[in-house]
């Protein structure tokens, strides 16, 4: 299952569809399937411009950020802080060591702000490598060094380094958890993933408070026109259209009770 949503994904992804749509008009051109072509290559265009040049990916994530508010204020006592991997680029840190952030770095870098100043908590990161290959660092391995690095020591971590998808994300953790005796952890992840992962969360029993971070819109954006930053655009859409698809899947396949979790 792991493999076939990683290739799907593949083919699947905004930019994707654009470019066999586009091939698959040549080929009914080269057929002499005129009218067919003329379709498929309209609908090529078409996704390339909603793509790239409007707020339409924006907003469909605007939607999934406002489904959990973000805290007004710092809870008075932490016990526990579950960290959901993806922030590290496991790719380039295994080849050249270090601790390389990509966009989705708030997720860690707020968990050390909470870290520093709750230092009664406990902080398990969940993520293994969730590549095709499967032959980079894990994420809660590279988390350790990244904590280490500014005074957390070692022993408050739990790392769950075998994950690849967000689903074997809550049923792992919901183990170590019960292991370790914690309950009612934060659940820190970006704003846009946070209904599939406390949907999944609730399905494998584990209460926990939302703690959504690494907000990629500005929440006022309205739909219309966008010609200023088509790549930024394409790239929004693109995390949009992945997860609007991944809680449609989850919801058909009995893994979250809800298609849009609250």
């Amino acid at each position: 299952m792991f493999l076939l949503s990683k290739l799907f994904w593949v083919f699947a992804q905004p930019l994707s569809i654009a470019f066999l749509l586009a091939t698959l008009a040549a080929i009914l051109a080269a057929i002499g399937w005129r009218r067919l072509s003329g379709l498929s290559a309209f609908l090529s265009a078409l996704t390339l411009f909603i793509t790239l040049f409007t707020t339409t990916g924006v907003v469909a994530l605007q939607v999934l950020e406002a489904r959990f508010e973000r805290p007004a204020k710092d809870p008075a006592e932490v016990s526990c802080m579950i960290i959901l991997g993806g922030a590290f680029d496991n790719e380039i840190n295994t080849a050249r060591g270090g601790m390389e952030l990509n966009q989705s770095a708030d997720r860690f870098v707020e968990a050390l702000r909470l870290a520093r100043n709750h230092p009664e908590a406990r902080i398990l990161v969940s993520g293994g490598d969730g590549s095709i290959s499967g032959t980079f660092e894990g994420e809660a391995q590279t988390a350790e060094r990244f904590f280490s690095a500014f005074g957390i020591s070692p022993d408050r971590l739990i790392k769950e380094n075998t994950s690849r998808t967000t689903y074997e994300n809550s049923l792992n953790t919901a183990e170590l958890l019960k292991a370790q005796g914690l309950k009612n952890c934060l659940l820190i992840t970006s704003a846009f993933h946070m209904p599939r992962s406390v949907g999944l969360f609730a399905k494998a029993g584990i209460t926990v408070t939302p703690w959504p971070v690494d907000y990629r819109t500005s929440g006022v954006v309205m739909p219309g026109l966008d010609f200023t930053q088509p790549a930024l655009n394409a790239q929004i859409t693109t995390t949009a259209v992945r997860e609007w698809m991944s809680l449609a899947a989850y919801y058909l396949t009995g893994r979250i009770s809800s298609f849009f979790p609250r």
